[in-house]
């Protein structure tokens, strides 16, 4: 019968006829047969399997393999013996390679027919082994799937114990990683892929059925994509296996890999490159996820230097993986997280940017809803990148164009994700210190550290920087080349923006602005810290402003000309005061207000007027009542002429000795926080013969005010401010000389504000100088803070200009020089006024804590106003109203009950609290209550911005890219942050590995980063910020 079968499938006999006579041959195998016969049949029916030179003859021969195989079973058993089987697997058959996937399809069709024949047991124990030497002979993709197949089919063929089982899944993972396709058509592509899914399954079944293979077969992958060998480079079929790894695990698994002190960098920068390239692989799932999970825990661990490399190597290929549908979804995550993660440089982000508008335009013209749904991720993550790093027109303007109809994220959805992506925001749970080791607090907001005894500057520059509009300006400042101190001022909030550190130490902007007379590291006071800065910046400005107007000239002056250039200079000097709007400072712009002073005699009507610019003002206490009769109302002067000018206090002067920008105090307090003396008792003074009753009267109301005042529970910045408007008598030993009359005569005094500046600073005065003791005291009354109050200002309407920069009309323009004499002159006729309250709204407060000037700390709360209003809320309808002096002094409502109502309207997280180097949110209600729970903090100076003004400032530049608002900053001071904060990544780092090393014999318990009502806010420690104090602490000295 073999003979017969053989003649006929090898004849050119037509094949229906062949296909006839083979069926008969199939059907006589129920026919008994020797052995012999049968024997001659299965080397026949084997021989066309293995050698048949076409498919019909390959077909032949598993039909009658098959048939005479059923029912011949004892002979076919005999037939298919172990030595067959071994021969096979390593011999071949013929010509038949060993190794080629016919020789496993031969051999899984002869264990189906032997199933239930005991030998089937020998040659499941010689397939154990002969699978585990397949693989390690790293068999091609077409094998290697053929034999998981057979694998997957009997796993009684699977090596058994642990050891052969555990060694079975190393080699299959290191077999599938020198996978390749041998084509790159689609039809080759997906056999391809179909071969490598196939090993992968059987590597999840044998996991499944044996959990303890799982991790020694990761541990064998990670040795395979971290091998620095580069000769061979592992397959991204490797790909296939990640989705097979439980999601359970990726916790345990990635703290295993990044905290392995076997584990070098340079094999973890290979392994992760090598894990994103597989995010070319199709049909793999979990890829990304692991990528992420892998990149966020080196990130929790501080390996910053990995990233780095990493994100630069292959954010450009993870760009162009999403050109391909496929894999789009997992590439877009990766690049997402790999984006928003990198937020020390541009780099990353402008290494894709000359890519993206062709990407946006292929998603448009795709027009389906996948693409669209990609292009709106894409979009929102494009936006986030160019908020971040914004300053960059020429490189943006295109992607704005592109992407200009897709709608774009609000700031504060950015703000959010760029918090939540950064590296130094990646919580840990290892137990040791590196899992607090980084990052800014959730506010996004940078502390200062303090330098010794520096809570004074610290708690100024956070308020100046919360200043928004004051900020902006500074920020947009082009002041390369210059070494002046706004230069250092716009590197500092440069960096208070844009550093990653979450605390940033000012120590060369210290060193620039601490006033000569101030003892290096030693108690200061904040508010004459803060005048003298913005006085040194006023006159800094209006000096290089001369000298640039002059400075054109010089290379072709001689000598004469030269010294008739000194003397312009001079005279240039001398006139800045009178500059006009345009040519005014920005301190004057941002800070400058001016008051108007004018002197009433009470004898014949006479007045005299003055006007001085002012950048804070300083409010006394109301006295209290049993001082009445101490002395007059901190008027120092027991003569006062003509010439009377207001009392000031500054803290520099310019090099001419002249003072452009005062401090006002009340009623001319004589020191920076002196607050002597009340009311004078005009009562108990002899009345002139000319003071009419109803200028008595006028006075004794104002005294009824003052008693007001004082009986209040708690006063309110709008009290003092009243207070501080409120007209006053000059009389007694404070008389005022009146040229008129040429005597001294009773006269009353009253100060307006004639220009309100964008930012009023208002200082409390708090420390009030004890006669007995020869100390300066602490005033620990509670004042409520109204978050809007509304300044009166009365403009000038009349015909008659004001001259020269501030002095009424009758003041000759010869009297003004060095001197400027402080001459009021008579005007004789008072000015029309236009009353007008204008809103300001609270933006920072300064807080003392401690009992004396001498001790305490400093620290701040504030928030981000704009002119529009914080968060956009009109607060217009429950503004306090401060009402003129002349009209009505008081308000009948209570300051606290409508700031009451308005918190009811407060935005959440809307403040912060700067304590140094530590930054937390806090409420407006904590900064009401700051006193009355802690007596010994107060608030000290206080940051009030103008409603519903931008300053002149535009902010919304070309490209309205403005981080936060604020303008781009310049190229150098972009690259000084960029190589800031890659260094304090790699201090990071090496603090991270330092720890460590130390982590198994030390533990480290942190206090939590942030604000507890329950205690105060504290005092600095000698690295600043450190909470603590109490009621208990003495003196709470400043470090």
């Amino acid at each position: 019968m073999d003979k017969i079968l053989e003649g006929l499938v090898s004849s050119s006999h037509p094949l229906p006829l062949k296909r006839v006579i083979v069926r008969r041959v199939v059907e006589s195998a129920e026919t008994p047969l020797s052995q012999a016969q049968c024997r001659a049949m299965f080397a026949l029916s084997t021989r066309l399997v293995l050698q048949g030179p076409d498919p019909f003859q390959r077909q032949v021969g598993r039909q009658v393999l098959e048939a005479y195989g059923r029912y011949h079973r004892a002979e076919f058993e005999a037939f298919f013996n172990r030595g067959l089987v071994l021969g096979l697997l390593q011999r071949g058959y013929g010509e038949l390679s060993n190794r080629d996937p016919a020789i496993l399809d031969y051999i899984q069709a002869g264990l189906r027919l032997i199933m239930s024949c005991p030998s089937v047991l020998e040659l499941f124990e010689l397939l154990q082994v002969e699978a585990l030497r397949l693989v390690c002979e790293r068999p091609a993709p077409p094998l290697c799937a053929r034999l998981c197949q057979l694998l997957g089919d009997f796993p009684q063929c699977l090596p058994r114990g642990r050891k052969l089982s555990l060694a079975f899944c190393q080699q299959l993972v290191r077999s599938i990683a020198h996978f390749q396709s041998q084509g790159s058509r689609e039809a080759e592509l997906r056999l391809y892929v179909s071969q490598v899914t196939q090993v992968s399954g059987l590597l999840r079944s044998v996991w499944k059925a044996e959990p303890d293979t799982l991790l020694p077969s990761l541990q064998e992958l990670f040795a395979v994509i971290s091998a620095a060998d580069t000769s061979f480079e592992p397959s991204v079929a490797l790909a296939s296996l990640v989705q097979h790894i439980p999601l359970q695990m990726i916790t345990v698994l990635i703290r295993s890999l990044t905290t392995d002190p076997n584990v070098k960098d340079a094999s973890m920068t290979q392994a992760l490159c090598r894990m994103i390239d597989w995010l070319s692989w199709p049909l793999a799932q979990h890829v990304e996820t692991w990528v992420i999970a892998l990149l966020k825990g080196l990130a929790a661990v501080q390996k910053f230097t990995i990233l780095i490399d990493v994100t630069l190597l292959k954010i450009e290929l993870v760009f162009n993986r999403l050109w391909f549908p496929l894999v789009r979804p997992g590439a877009l995550a990766v690049l997402s997280h790999m984006l928003l993660s990198f937020q020390h440089s541009p780099e990353a982000f402008h290494l894709i940017v000359p890519h993206v508008v062709s990407l946006v335009h292929s998603f448009k013209r795709d027009g389906l809803p996948s693409s669209t749904a990609f292009l709106m991720q894409l979009t929102e993550l494009i936006h986030c990148m160019m908020y971040h790093y914004s300053g960059f027109p020429e490189l943006y303007e295109p992607i704005l164009e592109a992407v200009k109809d897709m709608p774009k994220p609000t700031e504060e959805k950015i703000k959010l994700i760029l918090s939540q992506s950064a590296w130094t925001s990646q919580s840990s749970s290892l137990p040791s210190c590196l899992s607090r080791l980084s990052g800014k607090s959730e506010t996004g907001k940078t502390g200062l550290i303090n330098l010794g005894n520096t809570c004074y500057m610290n708690s100024v520059i956070q308020a100046l920087f919360m200043a928004t509009d004051f900020r902006r300006h500074v920020l947009s400042l082009n002041l390369n080349g210059c070494n002046s101190l706004m230069r250092k001022l716009q590197h500092l909030f440069a960096f208070l923006a844009h550093t990653q550190r979450e605390a940033y130490a000012p120590r060369i902007f210290f060193e620039a602005s601490r006033p000569p007379w101030f003892t290096p590291r030693s108690q200061q006071d904040c508010s004459e810290y803060l005048r003298f800065l913005l006085d040194r910046l006023h006159e800094e400005e209006r000096t290089l402003k001369a000298l640039s107007s002059t400075k054109t000239s010089e290379s072709i002056m001689n000598e004469e000309s030269q010294k008739q250039e000194a003397v312009h200079k001079a005279q240039v000097f001398a006139e800045a005061p009178c500059m006009g709007s345009e040519e005014r400072t920005l301190i004057e712009k941002m800070f400058g207000g001016k008051l108007k002073t004018t002197i009433c005699c009470l004898n014949c009507k006479s007045m005299s007027q003055k006007e001085e610019a002012f950048t804070d003002l300083s409010l006394a206490f109301c006295p209290p009542t049993s001082l009445e009769n101490v002395g007059p109302k901190c008027v120092e002067r027991s003569e006062v002429k003509d010439d009377y000018v207001v009392q000031t206090n500054t803290s520099a002067t310019s090099p001419a000795g002249e003072t452009l920008l005062n401090n006002l105090e009340v009623n001319g307090g004589c020191d920076t926080i002196m607050n002597e003396g009340t009311i004078k008792d005009f009562s108990t003074e002899p009345n002139s013969e000319n003071t009419t009753n109803s200028e008595l009267n006028k006075v004794q109301d104002n005294r009824d005010m003052s008693q007001r005042l004082v009986g209040k529970n708690t006063l309110s910045v709008t009290d003092l401010l009243n207070y501080f408007l409120a007209p006053e008598i000059l009389s007694g030993d404070n008389k005022y000389y009146c040229e008129k009359c040429a005597s001294l005569q009773n006269a009353e005094k009253t100060m307006q504000i004639i220009e309100e500046p964008e930012y009023l600073i208002l200082t409390l005065l708090r420390f009030s100088y004890d006669p007995k003791c020869h100390i300066r005291r602490k005033i620990l009354d509670n004042v409520s803070l109204p978050l809007v109050l509304e300044l009166p200002v009365k403009r000038a309407t009349s015909s008659l200009a004001v001259v020269s920069g501030g002095w009424s009309v009758g003041v000759e323009i010869s009297d003004i020089g060095e001197n400027l004499a402080k001459k009021l002159k008579p005007s004789g006729a008072d000015e029309v006024t236009c009353p007008q309250l204008l809103p300001y709204v609270l933006s920072s407060v300064v807080v003392h804590s401690g009992v004396s000037s001498e001790s305490g700390h400093y620290y701040s709360y504030a928030r981000n106003v704009t002119g529009s209003g914080p968060s956009g809320l009109c607060h217009q309808s429950t503004a306090l109203s401060l009402v003129s002096p002349q009209d009505k002094l008081l308000t009948e409502e209570s300051p606290c009950t409508v700031v009451e109502n308005e918190l009811d309207t407060e935005m959440p997280r809307e403040w912060f609290l700067f304590n140094d180097s530590r930054v937390t949110f806090t409420s407006f209600q904590s900064v009401q209550k700051i006193t009355s729970r802690f007596p010994k903090d107060t608030a000290y100076v206080l940051f009030y911005k103008k409603q519903n003004s931008t300053c002149g400032f535009n902010t919304n530049s070309a490209n309205g890219l403005w981080v936060n608002g604020d303008p781009p900053l310049q190229k150098d001071l972009m690259d000084a942050i960029t190589k800031d904060n890659k260094l304090y990544l790699q201090e990071q780092e090496l603090s991270a590995r330092t720890q460590a090393l130390q982590a198994a014999s030390a533990s480290c318990s942190f206090r939590p980063n942030g604000f507890d009502d329950n205690d105060p806010p504290g005092s600095c420690g000698p690295t600043g910020g450190g909470g603590g104090g109490g009621f208990s602490t003495v003196g709470r000295l400043v470090f």
